[in-house]
């Protein structure tokens, strides 16, 4: 059924190239990426890149997750928009795809400061989505350019206040008892650029015990010294007292109330709570003509409490169910680029490093059926990441473009025992690498590229992937599991480019080798644990953009992955079995139609193919197909803007899990997501 309905949409899109009428898409020439630390026309990229423009960012959205607007990124793939205690997982070629509960193997930028930790752990719940400007995702292994923990970079950029200053009020509400609430303001004030913007999100959430309530700060302000410096500051903040965990289901449970929350869950008060704030600035400066230098500098605070929901196979007397931490995250880091001609050739060079710096005041108690208990583990974890790196981009011919990029890096992970009971358990490990990378880019004819390169990406476990299975067993052990990093090489080639002045596209087509991957095995009580394996991965990513008519804009991405495990130590059996957690095959279509006069409507359709629920793929979550539909009309009455809006999600009413829990215990591994569903809302914005 699956490809039967996927042949059909394809057929679509192949139709729709053949309506006549001009190009509304941007020429690739004039879109830049700046996630490949130089400042490239998308079209000298030599690899999977995508941007997302502000126009596809929102646009009525309800705007619950990152995966709402980054969908139409072919090689992405997202679960858990609905449960926000263990934050939206993201892949890209299957890195990422291993963890439970938040995201690894992927470097986040906001703004150019890390959303990623040092131990590689990334987090999107301080993102503001209701300032999102731009969204640039490059699909692959990265650390030449970012070092540990990039099989792919998302880099995320807020929108700059506008020339004439404004204030902004927006309200929706919809099913669920879901409310957000958001106010901004922006402008140019003589050299100061501004733009501030606090939201509040409540939602009771579709499962019983999901409530969530989330107050976002996000500002940023730039200084212009001259014509050649700016300063740029961003302060951000989050207050989340409350985001409950209705936990997974096993397929009976969730076929006969989808609705129902783990009863585990609701006993042990299952949820976390959390306040953060980030202060982080980036100088830049053009030394002389063809010379720039970029310094940034962050500082994040994070405190957070998590009660994990308790299992039935320990004594509750040895269950450390409580997890809260005081967390120090701060780095920065310093780049220098060259302009000009090599050889009579024009040329780009950088050179730079980064420093990062976790540490965790880390303590587990006993979750006494809800209730905080007595202390089982008290330990200080540290992380240090720090790499140098040198990239170049060579115009070879005035048609074929080399880039070519190393980088070393070195990680160190420690943590302190203070819980001594059960002995000393203080432990250290250190892990370094250099990643190179090279690639081609071909100029076949105007606005047609070919490209190929080779890539590679290292990954480190992060502190939770190193915990200790004895603690399986209610041995509350700290110190380190003994598994090692990973590491990742790939080949690629692709096209990009331009059709008939209306028609975008872009094609790869991947094989990837990863040693020693990091490998969920299996989730026992209220953890999980990992052993390394090794992977083959071949993939193919697809995306069309067609002008059917001025105002009629198709979107389509489609994505084919087949991932297997080639050798595992730990677990023979899942030898020659897929990847669990990622679809083999999956279809993105989006028709936007946005008339002049401010009316716009927009239906967009995600299909997923079923996927492995475990390592030697005995489990499956069904296929599914999720429509959605959005209309507004944005207009103006002297100074003020109105733009109402209305949203449905999951139009067909399909019957789906948004999210899987692999290797789960007892089979409880699905987390069944919302039905039919609709919002609205206005906002106001009034310029001065």
């Amino acid at each position: 059924m699956f490809k039967c309905k996927l042949f059909l949409m394809l057929a679509v899109a192949a139709l729709a190239t053949t309506a006549h009428a001009d190009l509304g898409t941007p020429p690739l020439e004039k879109v830049i990426v700046s996630a490949t630390r130089l400042d490239l026309k998308l079209a000298d990229v030599p690899g999977g890149a995508t941007v997302v423009e502000q126009q596809d960012l929102h646009g009525g959205r309800q705007e619950l997750g990152l995966d709402e607007s980054l969908a139409r990124v072919p090689g992405l793939f997202f679960q858990n928009r609905y449960n926000f205690t263990q934050d939206l997982r993201i892949s890209i070629r299957g890195f990422g795809a291993r963890s439970n509960f938040g995201i690894r193997g992927i470097k986040i930028f906001v703004d150019e400061i890390p959303a990623t930790l040092a131990d590689g752990q990334s987090g999107v719940d301080d993102v503001d989505l209701g300032s999102l400007a731009r969204a640039e995702v490059i699909r692959g292994p990265s650390s030449s350019l970012y070092g540990a923990s990039s099989g792919g970079v998302i880099s995320l950029y807020t929108e700059d206040g506008p020339e004439t200053p404004f204030i902004e009020a927006g309200v929706t509400v919809g099913e669920y008892d879901h409310q957000k609430y958001q106010l901004k303001t922006g402008g140019q004030h003589g050299q100061l650029n501004y733009l501030l913007n606090a939201s509040y999100l409540n939602n009771d959430g579709y499962r019983d015990h999901s409530e969530v309530n989330h107050t976002l700060f996000n500002s940023k302000f730039r200084y212009d010294f001259d014509d050649v410096s700016d300063l740029t500051l961003v302060i951000n903040a989050v207050d989340s007292p409350v985001a409950d965990d209705a936990g997974a289901l096993t397929a009976d449970d969730a076929e006969a109330d989808p609705k129902q929350a783990q009863a585990r869950n609701i006993s042990s008060n299952a949820g976390e709570s959390l306040e953060q704030q980030k202060l982080g600035w980036v100088y830049r400066r053009e030394l002389a003509e063809g010379h720039d230098i970029r310094v940034r500098n962050y500082y994040v605070w994070r405190d957070f409490g998590n009660f994990l929901p308790l299992g039935t196979h320990i004594p509750f007397s040895a269950i450390d169910g409580v997890v809260e931490f005081d967390r120090f995250f701060y780095g920065g880091g310093a780049q220098y680029t060259l302009t000009g001609d090599l050889f009579g050739r024009a040329n780009q060079f950088t050179v730079g490093f980064d420093v990062d710096r976790q540490e965790d005041d880390r303590q587990r108690f006993v979750n006494s059926f809800g209730n905080q208990g007595a202390l089982t583990f008290d330990q200080l974890e540290d992380a240090t990441a720090w790499g140098v790196y040198a990239r170049d981009v060579l115009a070879l011919t005035d048609a074929l473009q080399l880039t070519v990029g190393g980088r070393f890096d070195q990680v160190d992970l420690s943590v302190e025992d203070r819980f001594l009971a059960n002995g000393d358990q203080s432990s250290n490990v250190d892990f370094d690498e250099f990643s190179p990378s090279v690639g081609l880019i071909w100029n076949v004819v105007d606005d047609i590229r070919l490209y190929a390169n080779y890539s590679t990406a290292f990954e480190t476990p992060t502190f939770t992937e190193l915990g200790s299975p004895a603690q399986d067993l209610g041995v509350n052990l700290g110190g380190f599991n003994n598994i090692t990093a990973q590491t990742a090489d790939g080949v690629e080639v692709g096209t990009r480019g331009t059709l008939w002045d209306r028609v975008s596209f872009d094609l790869s087509i991947f094989q990837m080798d990863v040693e020693d991957e990091v490998t969920n095995v299996v989730s026992t009580g209220n953890r999980a644990f990992f052993e390394n394996a090794d992977t083959d991965r071949f993939g193919v990513e697809a995306a069309v953009i067609v002008q059917i008519l001025e105002q009629l804009q198709l979107t389509t991405a489609y994505t084919y992955s087949d991932f297997e495990f080639d050798t595992f130590a730990a677990d023979p059996a899942a030898e020659g079995a897929s990847l669990p957690g990622i679809p083999e095959q999956q279809f993105y279509a989006e028709l936007a139609w946005r008339h002049e006069s401010g009316l716009f409507v927009i239906w967009d359709l995600l299909v997923v193919d079923e996927l492995f629920t475990n390592n030697t793929n005995t489990g499956t979550s069904e296929a599914y197909e999720v429509a959605n539909l959005r209309l507004g009309y944005e207009f103006t009455v002297d100074k003020f803007r109105l733009s109402p809006y209305v949203g449905i999600n999951n139009m067909f009413d399909e019957e789906y899990i948004g999210n899987v829990r692999l290797n789960a215990f007892g089979d409880r591994t699905y987390e069944p997501a919302p039905d039919f569903n609709a919002y609205g809302g206005v906002s106001v914005r009034y310029s001065f």
